[in-house]
């Protein structure tokens, strides 16, 4: 028996129908037919940013003309060590060395000119750096208080500034303001000593290269691990001085020692210190050694145990050290030797005596910074008369170092700093 239905009960049922085809359509009521939720953003990864100054065609005959641009910055492949070229700061003349705030967060670069003022001084340049891209905000320039300016760090403190000035023969302190530019100079010291002769006794047979003896030179200042003592090489002189640096007033009070002699002749250019800020490793310039000591982080003390050449017994001819660096596990020490063009890799002994272990070609001509990137897994080395950077894999438990066959040209680089972004 039929049931008749009434013309509303029809159109409301025939409403319902389309009404519920449509959701389903929709996928909004069908379970089996949601829209999936859309993918995540792409994770931000880190990089690691490396930055190369050098000479550039603005720079003194005492300090150096060059193929340069400015600061070049690179990106860093992590996993080959490949260098590839992001941009270049160009408005800087001959930045030949280069440091980073420990917080990243600034880049202090030196000028070697002798140009920068009416008195013939270099500069340093502070910048601000972007912690997401690596790119470089100038902050200010100011004078570094002498001529052809040859190293510069930043104090443990992280308050001052240390600057040593090659030809004009003094070293500066310089206050790190609040917002990372520089004040001027709170201190100034100049060195004297009698003339010392162009080559040491103590040559590598054969060396005809000359260190510039004519008076003094400081080629490097850094604090100790402490930050209790700054130390400086003095090439021209052939000393290590040694002071305190008030952290009030910005001035160097010199030592109970205030310098230590080394080898007539030898040129002591860069060192470091090991992990416990007890042994001290002194790179000469001339003979190629490298002077191993004792160091008192209470008294400041320096008592030699050991000289080593940085070229091995068999080696003929001439070579001027450049760069020293030690290892992060604290068991290997590189050197660079120009001229000779070799890296030399030594082991550490558990008395901080130094035992050569290889002497390894550094495929291009004149190296001389040497640098690891934040990692510790790759060593760039600076080749400044063949326009190019190279690169070794580091074993870090052998400390042996394999060429990548990586090339990155680059013009007269002399310096590195390094920093991983923020993700």
């Amino acid at each position: 028996m039929s049931h008749p239905v009434s013309r509303r009960s029809f159109a409301a049922g025939l409403v319902a129908g389309v009404a519920a085809a449509g959701t389903g359509i929709a996928g909004a009521a069908d379970p089996e037919k949601e829209v999936p939720t859309p993918p995540p953003p792409p994770k931000q990864v880190s990089k690691t940013i490396c930055f190369v100054g050098g000479y550039t065609k603005h720079g003194p005959p005492g300090g150096g003309t060059g193929n340069g641009q400015g600061i070049a910055v690179f990106d860093m492949d992590r996993d080959t060590g490949v260098l590839t070229p992001i941009t270049t700061f160009t408005d800087i003349a001959s930045p030949s060395f280069l440091t980073i705030s420990k917080d990243q967060r600034f880049l202090y670069a030196l000028s070697e000119i002798d140009d920068f003022n009416k008195n013939g001084d270099g500069s340093v340049t502070a910048f601000a750096i972007d912690p997401k891209t690596g790119s470089l905000r100038k902050l200010n320039v100011v004078s570094s208080m002498g001529a052809v300016p040859a190293y510069v760090s930043i104090h443990h403190s992280g308050r001052y500034v240390l600057v040593a000035n090659y030809v004009g023969g003094n070293v500066a302190v310089l206050p790190i303001r609040s917002d990372g530019s520089l004040g001027e100079a709170s201190d100034v010291v100049h060195n004297t000593g009698p003339r010392q002769p162009e080559r040491a006794a103590d040559n590598p047979q054969g060396n005809f290269a000359v260190s510039d003896h004519s008076g003094s030179h400081p080629h490097m200042i850094h604090s100790d691990p402490s930050g209790k003592f700054v130390l400086a090489d003095d090439a021209g002189l052939d000393r290590v001085y040694v002071w305190t640096l008030n952290l009030d007033t910005g001035k160097l009070i010199p030592a109970k020692t205030p310098y230590y002699d080394m080898e007539p002749g030898s040129a002591p250019r860069h060192f470091q210190f090991n992990h416990s800020g007890r042994i001290l490793y002194n790179l000469c310039e001339q003979d190629s050694k490298v002077v191993v000591s004792n160091f008192d982080p209470v008294t400041g003390a320096i008592s030699n145990i050991q000289t080593v050449s940085t070229v091995t017994s068999h080696f003929r001819g001439s070579t001027l050290a450049a760069e020293i660096l030690i290892s992060a596990s604290g068991k290997f020490v590189y050197v660079s030797n120009r001229l000779g063009d070799s890296l030399a890799v030594f082991a550490i002994g558990t008395d901080g005596t130094l035992t050569l272990q290889d002497e390894v070609w550094m495929h291009a001509d004149y190296g001389r910074a040497l640098m690891f990137d934040p990692s510790g897994t790759f060593l760039f080395c600076a080749n400044q008369r063949s326009d190019a950077v190279t690169s070794f894999r580091v074993d870090k438990k052998t400390g042996e170092i394999a060429f990548t066959n990586n090339f990155t040209p680059v013009g007269s680089p002399t310096t590195f700093a390094f920093m991983n972004t923020q993700a």
